[in-house]
C-alpha cells in the first residue's frame, strides 16, 4: 500500500512560493472526493491529536482511554476509534488496517423461513409477520388453558409458520471498486479519460484550454516566465499531509507540497 504513488503537474508561481493549481488524472480525484466518504473517528485516528484542530483529538484520547468495562457489553469501543470506511472505492494511499472497510464475511444475516421477506441481523427477534397474523403479542397475558387463540387452522408460529427471523442467509457482497455496467467498465467515483484541475483550496473542476486561461487571469499572472510546472509523486504520506491541511488551511497544495502556509 505505501508504495503506491501518483503524480501530479503542479503549476508554481515562484514570486509567490504558491502553488496555483495542479493538473491530475481520476485516481486523484477519486481519493480527494473519497475523503468526504471517511468517518470522523478514522480520520482522528489517522492524524492523531496532533493534527487535529479544536477538542476532537481529546475526545479521541478519552474514549481509547476509557475501559470497556464502562461501556455497554454489546458496544465495543473499537466502533469508535477504528469505525468502517464505506466501501466505495480503493483507495491504497490512506487506508490502514484500522480503517479498512467493514469484513462483509464476518457479518451474520437472518431470514423468516416461513415468510421469507423478513430479514434481521438479530436471530433472537421475532418476524413482525407472526403478530399480525396470529393477533398474538409475546407481551400480553397468558391465555386460558386448552385455548388455542390461533384457531383450529393455526399453529403457535402463525398461518405461514413465521415466529423466529433465524434462518441464516449468506450475503454476498459486491467487489471493492468494481463497476456496474452503466459505469462502462470504470471504478471509482469520476469517469477517467478526463484531466481535472484541482485547485490550492481543492476546488476540483474538469481542465480546458479556456479555464486554464481563465485562472491565470484571475490570479493577475503577469509574468508567464515566473510559472513553473512541476511533477510531483502522490503517495501516502503525501495523503495523510493533504488530509491534515484540509482542515486547517485554504493553501492545501503549498502547504503539502512547498512546505509553506500562505494563510494570513
Amino acid at each position: 500500500m505505501a508504495d503506491t504513488k501518483l503524480s501530479l503537474t503542479l503549476l508554481i508561481d515562484t514570486s509567490s512560493q504558491k502553488v496555483l493549481f495542479a493538473e491530475a488524472g481520476k485516481e486523484f480525484v477519486d481519493f480527494l472526493f473519497y475523503l468526504l466518504a471517511l468517518p470522523l473517528g478514522t480520520v482522528t485516528g489517522l492524524l492523531s491529536k496532533k493534527g487535529m484542530v479544536g477538542s476532537l483529538g481529546n475526545l479521541y484520547e478519552s474514549v481509547e482511554n476509557l475501559s470497556q468495562t464502562y461501556f455497554l457489553p454489546s458496544k465495543d469501543k473499537d466502533l469508535l476509534l477504528r469505525p468502517y470506511a464505506p466501501a466505495l472505492i480503493e483507495s491504497p494511499l490512506l487506508l490502514t488496517n484500522e480503517a479498512q472497510h467493514a469484513p462483509t464475511s464476518s457479518k451474520k444475516f437472518y431470514i423468516c423461513s416461513g415468510c421469507n421477506k423478513c430479514i434481521s441481523d438479530d436471530p433472537s427477534l421475532i418476524c413482525p409477520t407472526y403478530h399480525q397474523q396470529s393477533g398474538f403479542s409475546p407481551f400480553g397475558t397468558r391465555q386460558q388453558s386448552g385455548f388455542n387463540p390461533f384457531g383450529p387452522q393455526h399453529s403457535a408460529f402463525g398461518a405461514t409458520g413465521c415466529r423466529l427471523i433465524n434462518t441464516e442467509v449468506r450475503y454476498i457482497a459486491p467487489a471493492v471498486g468494481t463497476s456496474s455496467s452503466s459505469d462502462e467498465g470504470e471504478g471509482g467515483l469520476v469517469k477517467g479519460m478526463v484531466t481535472y484541475i484541482v485547485m490550492d483550496d481543492l476546488v476540483v473542476k474538469p481542465m480546458s484550454t479556456i479555464s486554464t486561461i481563465t485562472l491565470l487571469n484571475k490570479f493577475n499572472v503577469k509574468d508567464v516566465g515566473a510559472l513553473e510546472e512541476k511533477v510531483v509523486d502522490f503517495a501516502m504520506a503525501e495523503g495523510l499531509k493533504l488530509l491534515e491541511a484540509s482542515m486547517q488551511s485554504k493553501s492545501v497544495l503549498t502547504s503539502v507540497f512547498l512546505g509553506r502556509n500562505t494563510e494570513p
